[in-house]
């Protein structure tokens, strides 16, 4: 009975003794004001937010770039748990906003159904107290665009109960929800039906040059963050006679990035609490290049330049290729390109290298993506067509059309030895 008892004492104390290692790894954080300025303060010191969104990508270039701080989509992903994430970032001196994921109404969650709600809810809790004592820890979101094609008001209800939970078991640190999007509406639902929150994150893309006219018309003066922008959407963007949407190539990219942030995001440092640039990784959405700062291959794209500008002030040491044009029988994008099946024409790309590196050529044509899905679902990469150019290593190459009519998308990738690239596509009709 003796060693038994012992065994148990010693259990005890070893469990209390690791709920107090945590407990003192904790780093307090919370919404601040000063002088009608609102900031993050972590242990007890503003905190200003060097972010991107990165679920799958190196923590460790994340930082040496200046990044500080990355967002999630979910606690656990398809390769890591939550506490893998949050110990990855902690190696770094980086810091994470979490996102507890919740049912949306688009993939049939019905807030309608209490049971459901309320088992929503009792996850979001053993979620939170999983990670709520990770030294690594900055934010709990809760739930990401949640808001994205809704008809019932409930969620907001739903996201306030969580909120209100958190607070209850988690002191040392706020929460949020991001929206796709912000208008009247949306600020209505969140005073009515999730005051409980510390602040609303809100997700733009091209139109997010607009955000700080939106804000004002509305009159809405309160803290917020902007957890998705980068890339003008490709539901923003001109599309040809067949429905493709015309992509910008990475320099015209890197220029929005800046643009974006110093218009929407720089511009108003009275209420934004920080930021986090979409997308840090690779990811296929209407094409395999159009989000992602990374190729598929983790080559750095000029979006990155961008950001190491934006977060430390200086351009990197070495930087991307510079896309200036890239045609197709002597046409652009600003055109809408049919092509005769198997006939034969050529393509060029225009490009500059600001170090003078040596650079080299990959094209390739793929197939239109028919995919209609929204808010960054799952897509797959269309069928790549082959034996259509000679020699392809070049910054001009002959090409032949496919022999199938359909719609395609020529792409060109330029790469400058020291792991940059430079890339762009154009969109075809073959008939």
């Amino acid at each position: 009975m003796r060693i038994k008892t012992c065994l148990v004492f010693g259990l005890l104390l070893f469990g209390l003794s690791v709920q107090a290692a945590a407990l003192a790894g904790v780093i307090p954080v919370k919404v601040a004001e000063k002088q009608g300025r609102y900031f993050l303060e972590r242990e007890g010191e503003p905190y200003a937010i060097k972010g991107a969104g990165l679920e799958y990508s190196d923590v460790a270039v994340f930082a040496s770039h200046g990044g500080n701080s990355i967002r999630t989509w979910r606690t656990d992903n398809a390769q890591s748990s939550g506490l893998e994430v949050l110990d990855e970032a902690a190696e770094h001196g980086v810091t994470v906003a979490l996102c507890i994921e919740i049912g949306r109404e688009r993939h049939g969650f019905d807030y309608d159904d209490e049971e459901a709600v309320a088992a929503q809810l009792e996850y979001a809790r053993g979620e939170v107290m999983k990670y709520k004592d990770h030294p690594a820890l900055l934010v709990w979101m809760i739930g990401n665009e949640a808001n994205l094609r809704f008809e019932n008001p409930k969620v907001f209800d739903a996201i306030n109960d969580i909120s209100k939970m958190i607070h209850e078991v988690d002191g040392n640190h706020p929460t949020t929800t991001a929206l796709a999007g912000f208008n009247a509406e949306l600020a209505g639902l969140i005073d009515t039906r999730s005051s409980d929150l510390d602040f609303v994150s809100i997700q733009m893309y091209g139109d997010i040059v607009n955000l700080p006219r939106y804000l004002d018309e509305i009159g809405f003066d309160k803290p917020y963050m902007v957890t998705e922008w980068g890339a003008i959407g490709h539901w923003e963007v001109r599309k040809t006679a067949w429905g493709a949407p015309v992509e910008q190539n990475s320099s015209e990219k890197a220029a929005n990035y800046l643009k974006s942030y110093q218009v929407a995001i720089a511009s108003d440092p009275d209420h934004v609490l920080g930021s986090y640039v979409f997308l840090w990784g690779q990811k296929q959405e209407r094409t395999p290049t159009w989000y992602g700062m990374f190729l598929a291959d983790g080559t750095e794209t000029e979006t990155i330049d961008t950001m190491h500008y934006i977060w430390t002030g200086a351009w990197p040491d070495n930087r991307s290729p510079q896309i200036d044009v890239l045609r197709l029988d002597s046409r652009t994008s600003a055109e809408d390109i049919v092509l005769k099946a198997g006939g034969s024409y050529d393509a060029e790309v225009i490009t500059q290298d600001p170090d003078g590196d040596n650079l080299s050529y990959r094209w390739e044509v793929l197939r239109e993506s028919e995919a209609t899905q929204d808010g960054g679902d799952k897509e797959e990469i269309p069928e790549a067509v082959s034996n259509l150019f000679g020699k392809a290593d070049s910054e001009r190459v002959d090409f032949k059309a496919p022999e199938v009519a359909g719609a395609y998308r020529l792409f060109v990738y330029v790469y400058d030895g020291q792991g940059h690239a430079g890339h762009a596509n154009i969109p075809f009709l073959v008939k």
